[in-house]
């Protein structure tokens, strides 16, 4: 089961995300939302102005025109013009939109502009990507790659203002780039976030992941996946562990069986096939893993998951 070799591709393809444009927020005046936790990922933008981002737990953050951030599954947090307005509910405040806009205080006097939208993931696989999610990632406009970021807003604002065909995939496909770019920004920061996401700019720990997600199936050992560091056994797996947070051989084994879940939940393998393309000699022996990590057969896990989609609103039952 070949992958395209650059796992946040593969992640983010695995999670199939669901992409939600929120209603641009125009606003004049001292002003404050509150919003509730959230289990999604959020991405914003401020297109005009300035307003300050306080995640409850953490101190405030000065967001200015140009800005971009994401926030990864936020507590409950408040946007505001400033720190001393009494914040109000957001979702009525959404909820009132009209023409994909919301309005607070007068038209006339309006100095501040936001857009954003969230993602939302299939449940099977979310742990992939939202384990290694910081919970909050800021891209400031002066920022090499702010710049390439306000490119991508521009296209999202003007797809947003039109009812032109195709929009809504546009729409879609736009939200998820600058979601990548996003993760690169973080991946690229100098505090070296933990997890995969932070490996991948490591010559050594990143070619050993593009490595294995090029190729689940192959019998990848830890000899193998040094030499592709060109790293020492012992230096590579001490150092995949400390950037990672699990050892080589259970990321591959973790990496096998979401692949192996996301087919099972689709129906578009056999679990022989299966079995075969993520890298194990026998049926039997790829139950015997997926059990072991996954708490249950491959069986039960497509039944269970069949059921799920045939309850489903939309799948008519």
């Amino acid at each position: 089961m070949l992958g395209s070799g650059d796992p946040i591709t593969d992640a983010i393809g695995l999670l199939r995300p669901r992409t939600v444009i929120d209603p641009g927020l125009h606003a004049a005046g001292p002003w404050a939302l509150r919003f509730d936790q959230s289990s999604h990922v959020r991405l914003g933008v401020v297109a005009r102005g300035t307003c300050r981002l306080t995640l409850d737990g953490h101190e405030p953050v000065l967001l200015e025109e140009g800005d971009f951030y994401l926030l990864g599954m936020p507590p409950s947090y408040v946007l505001g013009s400033t720190l001393t307005a009494p914040p109000r509910p957001a979702k009525p405040v959404w909820d009132s939109a009209r023409g994909g806009v919301v309005r607070i205080g007068p038209e006339a006097e309006e100095d501040t502009y936001l857009c954003g939208g969230h993602f939302s993931f299939e449940d099977t696989n979310a742990p992939v990507l939202t384990q290694v999610l910081p919970l909050l990632v800021l891209v400031r406009a002066a920022d090499p790659r702010g710049r390439l970021l306000a490119h991508l807003s521009e296209l999202l604002l003007s797809e947003t203002r039109t009812a032109a065909a195709g929009g809504s995939l546009v729409l879609n496909h736009l939200a998820q780039v600058l979601f990548v770019h996003m993760l690169r920004a973080h991946a690229e920061q100098a505090d070296r976030p933990t997890g995969w996401l932070g490996a991948l700019n490591d010559d050594g720990i990143g070619a050993a992941l593009r490595a294995m997600h090029t190729d689940a199936a192959h019998p990848w050992t830890l000899k193998e996946l040094a030499g592709v560091s060109h790293m020492s056994r012992s230096a590579f797996a001490s150092s995949f562990k400390s950037r990672v947070g699990t050892t080589p051989l259970d990321y591959l084994i973790q990496w096998r069986m979401s692949l192996a879940r996301d087919a099972l939940s689709r129906g578009t393998r056999t679990i022989s096939e299966l079995a075969f393309e993520t890298g194990y000699k026998s049926e039997s022996a790829f139950s015997t893993a997926f059990r072991r990590v996954i708490g249950s057969s491959p069986k039960q896990f497509r039944e269970t998951s069949t059921r799920a989609v045939n309850s489903r609103p939309d799948q008519g039952h």
